[in-house]
């Protein structure tokens, strides 16, 4: 038996509840995993809440990634005992997630932790910080460069956000991070930026042309302020694209594109290929320090998750929150 979270839906409605499972519940899969560490990321609390529909098969146990320790394996390339990561490949949507203290998945789509990080440091980076890194990647692949002028950084105080300031800063970058909450400033800059920007001046309606401001920029949140952004990027410039925090929407103009050659990138952090994902987690255990670790995450237990979604929903929570699955 393991405990994990479960949500279900049917004719009463959708509920999501702290259950004890039997192993026979566990999906297929060739490798079984001992889950240490979780997060919670806005798709999770969305999934937790039901706010939006992140579920696609029910009964679900949400989590979209997690570490821990293979315990049985089917596949010649691990064995029990190795430490690895899973994120994406609809973990929490339409297969079962992190949250549960063991898990079935494939080893096709499962990574061994690069030498350097425990379970729980990958836990601190997890989908937020990956995400963070494929998108500096992004702006570096599209040749974008410290010396080429600022980094615009939205939805800075959140995980992406964070990870965004705090890479692309260590790369010798110039960073400006944009948030709304006024006390974020001093840990923003901590992490590395160089101006605070508030985030009202990106999120209302804007021109389609304003005045060259960033040569890049990472965003997590959509809407007028990704609008915005684009409106704002230097010539040349590229947007890497990676949430929706504000809004799925994108209310622009293609001026930008064809006036500016701005390039807008797409960030795929579910479903991206595994060469990729082995090179931004190998980047990510050389890139992220100690230090990082203990200014970005803050800590709770697999019982807590339901009553701090909403917190996550309304924008109280600064950096990563990170999920202790195994009881002490």
């Amino acid at each position: 038996m393991f405990h994990a979270i479960l949500i279900d839906k049917d004719e009463s409605g959708y509920s999501a509840r702290l259950a004890q499972l039997d192993d026979d519940a566990l999906p297929e899969g060739d490798l079984t995993v001992e889950i240490e560490w979780s997060t919670m990321n806005y798709k999770d609390a969305l999934a937790l809440t039901g706010k939006s529909p992140v579920v696609r098969r029910f009964p679900m146990v949400p989590g979209i990634d997690f570490a821990g320790t293979v315990t049985q394996s089917g596949s010649d390339a691990f064995r029990p005992g190795d430490k690895v990561v899973y994120t994406g490949f609809g973990l929490g949507e339409t297969q079962w997630g992190g949250y549960a203290q063991k898990m079935r998945v494939s080893s096709e789509r499962t990574l061994k932790l690069p030498e350097g990080l425990d379970a729980r440091q990958a836990m601190v980076i997890g989908t937020a910080g990956f995400t963070a890194m494929l998108s500096v990647l992004a702006l570096e692949r599209h040749g974008v460069k410290p010396g080429d002028g600022d980094i615009l950084v939205t939805g800075a105080s959140g995980g992406v956000g964070s990870f965004a300031v705090k890479l692309l800063a260590g790369r010798g970058y110039r960073v400006i991070a944009a948030t709304g909450k006024a006390s974020a400033g001093e840990y923003l800059m901590g992490l590395g930026a160089a101006e605070i920007l508030d985030r009202a001046e990106l999120s209302a309606p804007g021109k389609p042309l304003g005045r060259e401001r960033w040569i890049g920029a990472i965003d997590a949140v959509g809407g007028h302020t990704l609008a915005n952004i684009c409106a704002g990027t230097k010539y040349g410039g590229v947007v890497a694209a990676c949430g929706l925090a504000e809004s799925m929407d994108f209310p622009a103009s293609v001026a930008p594109f064809i006036l500016r050659g701005v390039t807008l990138a797409g960030i795929d952090s579910g479903f991206c290929p595994m060469d990729l994902r082995v090179r931004a987690w190998q980047a990510l255990a050389k890139e992220v320090d100690a230090g990082t670790f203990a200014q970005v995450a803050s800590q709770i237990g697999l019982a807590e998750v339901l009553d701090r979604a909403p917190d996550l929903l309304a924008g109280k929570i600064q950096g990563r929150l990170i999920v202790k699955i195994q009881e002490s």
